[in-house]
Protein backbone atom coordinates (compact mmCIF):
# COMPACT_ATOMS: atom_id res chain seq x y z
CA UNK A 1 0.00 0.00 0.00
CA UNK A 2 1.40 3.36 -0.94
CA UNK A 3 1.63 6.25 1.46
CA UNK A 4 -1.22 8.04 -0.36
CA UNK A 5 -3.72 5.27 0.46
CA UNK A 6 -4.34 6.27 4.11
CA UNK A 7 -4.99 9.85 2.94
CA UNK A 8 -7.75 8.54 0.70
CA UNK A 9 -9.69 7.20 3.70
CA UNK A 10 -8.88 9.86 6.28
CA UNK A 11 -11.72 12.27 5.40
CA UNK A 12 -14.18 9.39 5.31
CA UNK A 13 -13.06 8.10 8.70
CA UNK A 14 -13.29 11.58 10.23
CA UNK A 15 -16.75 12.13 8.77
CA UNK A 16 -17.94 8.73 9.96
CA UNK A 17 -16.67 9.42 13.48
CA UNK A 18 -18.40 12.81 13.43
CA UNK A 19 -21.62 11.20 12.15
CA UNK A 20 -21.53 8.56 14.90
CA UNK A 21 -21.01 11.20 17.57
CA UNK A 22 -23.85 13.37 16.23
CA UNK A 23 -26.12 10.31 16.12
CA UNK A 24 -25.21 9.47 19.72
CA UNK A 25 -25.93 13.04 20.84
CA UNK A 26 -29.21 13.05 18.91
CA UNK A 27 -30.22 9.84 20.66
CA UNK A 28 -29.57 11.48 24.02
CA UNK A 29 -31.65 14.54 23.14
CA UNK A 30 -34.52 12.41 21.83
CA UNK A 31 -34.50 9.95 24.75
CA UNK A 32 -35.10 12.76 27.26
CA UNK A 33 -37.07 15.11 25.07
CA UNK A 34 -38.69 18.13 26.71
CA UNK A 35 -40.58 20.88 24.82
CA UNK A 36 -37.80 23.37 25.62
CA UNK A 37 -35.39 20.93 23.92
CA UNK A 38 -36.82 21.59 20.47
CA UNK A 39 -34.05 24.04 19.51
CA UNK A 40 -31.19 21.63 20.45
CA UNK A 41 -33.08 18.82 18.65
CA UNK A 42 -33.39 20.92 15.50
CA UNK A 43 -29.69 21.83 15.74
CA UNK A 44 -28.67 18.14 16.07
CA UNK A 45 -30.91 17.17 13.15
CA UNK A 46 -29.35 19.92 11.03
CA UNK A 47 -25.88 18.68 12.03
CA UNK A 48 -26.92 15.11 11.14
CA UNK A 49 -28.10 16.18 7.68
CA UNK A 50 -24.87 18.16 7.13
CA UNK A 51 -22.84 15.15 8.20
CA UNK A 52 -24.71 12.92 5.76
CA UNK A 53 -24.04 15.44 2.98
CA UNK A 54 -20.32 15.34 3.82
CA UNK A 55 -20.37 11.55 3.74
CA UNK A 56 -22.04 11.69 0.35
CA UNK A 57 -19.23 13.94 -0.92
CA UNK A 58 -16.63 11.39 0.26
CA UNK A 59 -18.13 8.57 -1.78
CA UNK A 60 -16.30 9.73 -4.92
CA UNK A 61 -12.92 9.12 -3.26
CA UNK A 62 -13.70 5.53 -2.27
CA UNK A 63 -15.97 4.47 -5.11
CA UNK A 64 -13.40 1.98 -6.43
CA UNK A 65 -13.12 0.13 -3.09
CA UNK A 66 -14.69 -3.32 -3.11
CA UNK A 67 -15.98 -4.64 0.23
CA UNK A 68 -16.78 -8.37 0.36
CA UNK A 69 -20.44 -8.96 1.20
CA UNK A 70 -19.34 -11.72 3.57
CA UNK A 71 -17.61 -9.05 5.66
CA UNK A 72 -20.85 -7.10 5.98
CA UNK A 73 -23.24 -10.03 6.51
CA UNK A 74 -21.14 -12.32 8.68
CA UNK A 75 -19.12 -9.82 10.70
CA UNK A 76 -20.60 -6.33 10.85
CA UNK A 77 -24.27 -7.40 10.95
CA UNK A 78 -23.54 -9.98 13.65
CA UNK A 79 -21.54 -7.55 15.77
CA UNK A 80 -18.20 -9.28 15.22
CA UNK A 81 -14.96 -7.37 14.86
CA UNK A 82 -14.49 -6.77 11.11
CA UNK A 83 -10.73 -7.07 11.53
CA UNK A 84 -11.24 -10.78 12.25
CA UNK A 85 -12.35 -11.18 8.62
CA UNK A 86 -8.78 -10.97 7.35
CA UNK A 87 -7.55 -13.42 9.98
CA UNK A 88 -10.34 -15.88 9.16
CA UNK A 89 -9.66 -15.56 5.41
CA UNK A 90 -6.00 -16.32 5.99
CA UNK A 91 -6.83 -19.34 8.14
CA UNK A 92 -9.20 -20.67 5.46
CA UNK A 93 -6.54 -20.09 2.79
CA UNK A 94 -3.92 -21.98 4.82
CA UNK A 95 -6.34 -24.87 5.39
CA UNK A 96 -7.23 -24.97 1.68
CA UNK A 97 -3.52 -24.83 0.79
CA UNK A 98 -2.82 -27.83 3.03
CA UNK A 99 -5.69 -29.73 1.42
CA UNK A 100 -4.41 -28.95 -2.08
CA UNK A 101 -0.84 -29.90 -1.12
CA UNK A 102 -2.19 -33.23 0.15
CA UNK A 103 -4.00 -33.82 -3.13
CA UNK A 104 -0.88 -32.98 -5.13
CA UNK A 105 1.19 -35.42 -3.07
CA UNK A 106 -1.48 -38.11 -3.54
CA UNK A 107 -1.41 -37.59 -7.32
CA UNK A 108 2.40 -37.77 -7.32
CA UNK A 109 2.31 -41.11 -5.50
CA UNK A 110 -0.44 -42.33 -7.84
CA UNK A 111 1.60 -41.30 -10.89
CA UNK A 112 4.66 -43.08 -9.56
CA UNK A 113 2.68 -46.24 -8.84
CA UNK A 114 0.96 -46.04 -12.23
CA UNK A 115 4.25 -45.62 -14.11
CA UNK A 116 5.75 -48.51 -12.16
CA UNK A 117 2.83 -50.83 -12.92
CA UNK A 118 2.64 -49.73 -16.56
CA UNK A 119 6.40 -50.27 -16.78
CA UNK A 120 5.85 -53.92 -15.91
CA UNK A 121 3.24 -54.31 -18.65
CA UNK A 122 4.64 -51.94 -21.30
CA UNK A 123 8.36 -51.46 -20.58
CA UNK A 124 9.30 -50.07 -24.01
CA UNK A 125 6.50 -47.50 -24.03
CA UNK A 126 7.30 -46.36 -20.50
CA UNK A 127 10.99 -46.01 -21.40
CA UNK A 128 9.99 -43.80 -24.34
CA UNK A 129 7.63 -41.85 -22.07
CA UNK A 130 10.42 -41.27 -19.56
CA UNK A 131 12.75 -40.18 -22.37
CA UNK A 132 10.20 -37.71 -23.74
CA UNK A 133 9.34 -36.38 -20.28
CA UNK A 134 13.03 -36.05 -19.41
CA UNK A 135 12.54 -37.57 -15.99
CA UNK A 136 13.08 -40.88 -14.37
CA UNK A 137 9.63 -40.75 -12.69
Amino acid sequence: MSSSQPDKFEPLVENLERFIEITRQLGLVVSDFQPQGQAPLNQKLHMLVSSLQELDKNKEQVQDVQVPLELIYEYVDQGKNPQLYTKDCMERAVAKNELVKGKIETFRRFKKALVTELGKMFPEEIDRYKTVRGSDT
